[in-house]
């Protein structure tokens, strides 16, 4: 027995030893990589922090390093952290990453976050608005004036869009923030009368709603859904009936891309690592979260506000035909 486990354990030695040559074949060019990294994600109980996290731990396993995702106000947070640096990674949505350019974030009024760069695309963001089925709230007419909305952290894309939208559709509301745990024992505790959700499908807190008590996911009507897109920089989504349990139809609704981003000083080889273990094996991110099953290569034009980090260009250029302009890659004008 001792002789067996001798044998195994030089096995196991071995095995990793040539895992790491592989692996130190396979991406060679490590000068000036970080021991460690971080990526900005957003409040647990969202898609953003599964979703970020899952990747950030895939990364870490594949390349070698320590890294993990971190726990933030979302989209608009991320923009900053990872412009400064704060942040090696994180996830963030069209909308706020365009106001974040502009100018026009709320964390920063004035700084244009120009040091986030975009590094992948990931999945869109349907904006969805769930009641309790006691409430009787089964339309967004339904919701009565003054209701108790809760629109996620502070400074989400949620936050950021969907009190706007509300108010377009001539709803009168309470305002709250949270994360979306939080919110959801918030609604079955009777805290709050409904939240507006804007999150990857599914979204875990409702999924997890829909274990605890009877739900109502609410769609917008045709006519809701003309004028939220004509006033906002969004497009046309349908929630799949088989996301969530509780729908017997697809769910209409309107949707916005995000996008994975990375500072922007980052070494090119690194950023371009990273870029391979997440977009060459999409399996994977969908084990992760089923939001991840539009995390293809295709989608790299989905990105139409931010420059992209070198590294990603250069990975997309090479695996999926990607015709990226010199002027929207960084450093390459």
């Amino acid at each position: 027995m001792k002789t067996f486990a001798i044998v195994a354990s030089t096995a196991a030695a071995l095995s990793v030893g040539v895992a790491g040559v592989a692996l130190a074949d396979h991406h060679a060019d490590r000068e000036g990589w970080p021991e460690s990294f971080t990526v900005g994600t957003a409040s647990q109980g969202g898609t953003y922090f599964a979703y970020g996290s899952g990747w950030a731990n895939l990364v870490a396993e594949e390349l070698g390093l320590s890294g993990g995702g971190e726990v933030t106000g979302g989209p608009m947070q991320n923009m900053a952290l990872v412009h400064t640096g704060d942040a090696q990674f994180g996830m963030t949505t069209m909308g706020p990453a365009a106001e974040s350019l502009g100018g026009t974030n709320p964390i920063a009024p004035g700084l244009q976050m120009t040091g986030a760069c975009a590094m992948f695309p990931m999945y869109q963001t349907p904006f969805s608005v769930t009641a309790l089925s006691s409430s009787g709230i089964e339309s967004i007419a339904d919701i009565p004036a003054g209701a108790r909305i809760g629109f996620g952290p502070a400074g989400s894309t949620s936050d950021t869009y969907f009190p706007r939208m509300m108010e377009t559709l001539g709803v009168e509301f309470d305002r709250r923030n949270g994360g979306w745990s939080d919110l959801g024992s918030q609604l079955q505790d009777g805290l709050i009368d409904v939240i507006a959700f804007a999150a990857g499908v599914p979204v875990p807190a409702v999924s997890q709603l829909e274990v605890q008590t009877d739900v109502n996911i609410i769609e917008f009507t045709e006519d809701e859904q003309a004028a939220i897109l004509d006033a906002f920089p969004v497009s046309n989504f349908a929630i799949a009936a088989d996301t969530y349990t509780t729908l017997e139809a697809d769910a209409r609704s309107v949707s916005m891309w995000n996008f994975a981003i990375a500072n922007c000083e980052l070494p090119e080889s690194f950023v371009y690592a990273v870029v391979d273990v997440v977009m060459s094996d999409n399996e994977r991110m969908v084990n992760i979260h089923r939001a991840a099953r539009s995390t293809l290569p295709e989608n790299w034009d989905k990105n139409g506000v931010l420059m992209w980090h070198p590294g990603a260009a250069k990975w997309f250029q090479e695996n999926a035909g990607a015709d990226i302009p010199a002027d929207m890659i960084h450093s390459a004008m």
